[in-house]
């Protein structure tokens, strides 16, 4: 999950709070989860404050390279824009399944659902999604001409 840390260092300050409440992490049943879970809250956390993704720096480029990342970039917007479109829960399914790769029966503990749910929240997700996409791909094709 980039972009995660509060002070420019990805990933460190994670350590560090994992550090800090290290006994409170021990007592969890299942030590992986509450790391997940740590990351999910973070992950929430900074999408909802985005002054927290600016950082300042000494280094100046010399020059900037425009095309550098813009499909990577473009794709990740396209990609944010399709989830948010989705259900709460459907959303939570396709993330939890494909982001975190969790199995079915991981997702619906998570998720205090049964698997049958979980499976065909995924497979509607899953439709939703390539709908939304073949939709932006012809308009993004309309836009070029």
């Amino acid at each position: 999950m980039p972009g995660l840390a509060h002070g420019g260092r990805p990933g460190v300050d994670h350590v560090e709070q994992l550090y800090r409440n290290w006994r409170r992490a021990l007592g969890a049943d299942n030590l992986d989860a509450y790391v997940r879970g740590m990351l999910t809250n973070a992950w929430l956390d900074e999408r909802r404050r985005p002054w927290r993704r600016e950082r300042s720096t000494d280094d100046v480029p010399d020059r900037v390279d425009l095309t550098a990342g813009e499909p990577a970039v473009g794709e990740r917007e396209m990609l944010l824009e399709m989830l948010g479109r989705l259900a709460p829960r459907r959303r939570a399914v396709v993330v939890l399944r494909f982001y975190c790769d969790l199995s079915v029966e991981e997702t619906a503990r998570i998720l205090g659902v049964s698997t049958g749910t979980v499976k065909s929240q995924a497979a509607r997700a899953l439709e939703t999604l390539r709908l939304l996409a073949s939709h932006h791909s012809a308009v993004e094709s309309g836009r070029q001409r």
